[in-house]
């Protein structure tokens, strides 16, 4: 995740640890899950880009330790980070906006380094079997063995194959509950042994229950933020 900083006071983020980031920062697949943004007022304005782990490697230069992190972009992009920040708030739409940022992402992204193409095909059978996908079968099906992809994955996509792979299953979960779908039922449809087992995960990705997780205003608006089909989904 890319959050742009865009209002008069300065957006700062708790990552959950005690740590804090101000102004425009990066948050890895799993940060600790007490992150959260606030602003000086109590208030703040951002633009928030969710960009796949396999397109964050080269946007970002992802690596391992950025993981769980949440990071100034600033670390990451020198002086670039400051101008487009810059003329984001200069712009006089969001969808100007949002033209400017899908153009310097997709910039960094032509000039980044590509993930290897087993690990992205990986990804991509993970994304598409909602974490329900073997790791010793993704090997075989690439011509890896297990220790090299978890190795290539680890240090390209920031986590294990098999921690992708559970919280992949959990965002299938949590935008389920979101929809309206009893705990029971997502439990079942999601590959988790029973409701229990949904649970032990939702608290471990949230540090809350699956009820709180189907309040979460985030995943309700995807639907429409992100329509089926739409091409920005893929940034």
């Amino acid at each position: 995740m890319v959050i742009f900083d865009l209002g008069d006071q300065p957006l700062v983020v708790d990552d959950g640890s005690g740590q804090q980031q101000r102004g425009c920062v990066t948050a890895g697949l799993a940060p600790p899950h007490g992150a959260r943004g606030r602003g000086q007022a109590g208030s703040f304005a951002c633009l928030q880009v969710r960009l796949s782990p396999v397109t964050a490697h080269a946007v970002l230069g992802a690596a391992s330790e950025l993981s769980g992190a949440v990071t100034a972009l600033d670390d990451l992009w020198g002086r670039d980070a400051a101008r487009i920040q810059e003329r984001l708030r200069a712009a006089r739409s969001w969808d100007d906006r949002f033209a400017i940022a899908e153009v310097a992402l997709a910039r960094r992204r032509d000039a980044g380094r590509a993930v290897d193409a087993e690990v992205a095909f990986c990804w991509g059978r993970m994304v598409a079997g909602r974490g329900q996908v073997r790791v010793e079968r993704l090997a075989a099906e690439v011509g890896w063995s297990r220790k090299r992809l978890w190795a290539r994955f680890r240090s390209q996509i920031g986590l294990t194959p098999k921690r992708a792979a559970q919280l992949i299953r959990f965002d299938h979960a949590a935008h389920r509950l979101a929809a309206g779908h009893s705990a029971a039922e997502v439990a079942a449809d999601s590959g988790y042994a029973d409701q229990s087992h949904l649970h032990r995960d939702v608290m471990t990705f949230t540090g809350t229950t699956p009820a709180t997780v189907a309040r979460a205003p985030f995943l309700a608006v995807d639907d429409v933020a992100w329509p089926a089909g739409s091409s920005r989904q893929s940034v």
